[in-house]
């Protein structure tokens, strides 16, 4: 066997399951392994196609009749700093972000609990073990980072772990993995802060997209990713703005 074989990617598909963002639809995906030394490059050429990643995997839907999952990156130098985005990024300026291994921890399983039974009960993760989350946080073959937000000293929680976000440094931007937070905090607007604070990331590493994953039209999950704007989103002619 050539190297270009072993090197080529292969790829399988999903036998179809229930859709968690259109009831009563049904979806499959096609995925393919990230291994040897050119996972990076690989990675940021299939999340460039409309792929995520998911431990060592990374997948993209592929179902019968619907096309509604839309890959959306933000252009990060036209990205608009609204009056309301900009409110966001004061209400957190106190929280210290830094960067960690991604290895998972009980802090930070706690966190991802209490998020997941307040905010998403009902979604694809609510079973997740423990030993699940640390398959998402810790199996990684490519550029992974962990930043944790903790409040500063002289707060009542000092110290305390308010918010997380995983996330693949691509060749071409920051590709959002998985973020969740303390769901008491609801004044804080932490989902947003996180997306914003990536943005200013990437634009400190020069990076020219933030990846957010998939958009879907008419889902309420996925409805705040549309106030990100300008964004780019993927259909059959390549990446398309949206103002």
């Amino acid at each position: 066997m050539t190297a270009e074989r072993r090197n080529f990617p292969q790829f399988f598909i999903t036998a179809p399951s229930a859709c968690p963002y259109i009831p009563g639809q049904k979806e499959r995906k096609v995925f393919t392994h990230l291994v040897g030394n050119d996972a990076k490059q690989l990675s940021t050429q299939l999340i460039h196609s409309g792929f995520r990643r998911s431990q060592n995997i990374a997948y993209r839907p592929a179902c019968d009749a619907c096309n509604a999952c839309v890959s959306v990156r933000v252009p990060v130098e036209s990205f608009d700093w609204s009056r309301s985005f900009r409110k966001v990024i004061k209400a957190n300026a106190d929280l210290v972000p830094s960067l960690a291994q991604p290895v998972a921890t009980s802090e930070h399983y706690d966190l991802f609990r209490a998020y997941i039974d307040t905010r998403h009960s009902d979604g694809g993760m609510a079973d997740m073990s423990v030993i699940d989350f640390a398959s998402m946080i810790d199996e990684t073959v490519v550029d992974t980072r962990l930043v944790e937000y903790r409040f500063p000293k002289g707060h009542e929680d000092a110290g305390q772990l308010a918010a997380c976000v995983l996330m693949d440094v691509l060749m071409d931007g920051l590709s959002l993995i998985y973020s969740f937070y303390d769901p008491g905090l609801p004044q804080r607007s932490l989902g947003s802060f996180i997306i914003l604070d990536c943005i200013q990331r990437a634009k400190r590493l020069n990076l020219p997209y933030v990846y957010l994953g998939y958009f879907v039209p008419g889902s309420t999950k996925m409805a705040y990713k549309a106030r990100f704007k300008p964004q780019e989103r993927l259909d059959r002619t390549g990446w398309v703005l949206h103002n």
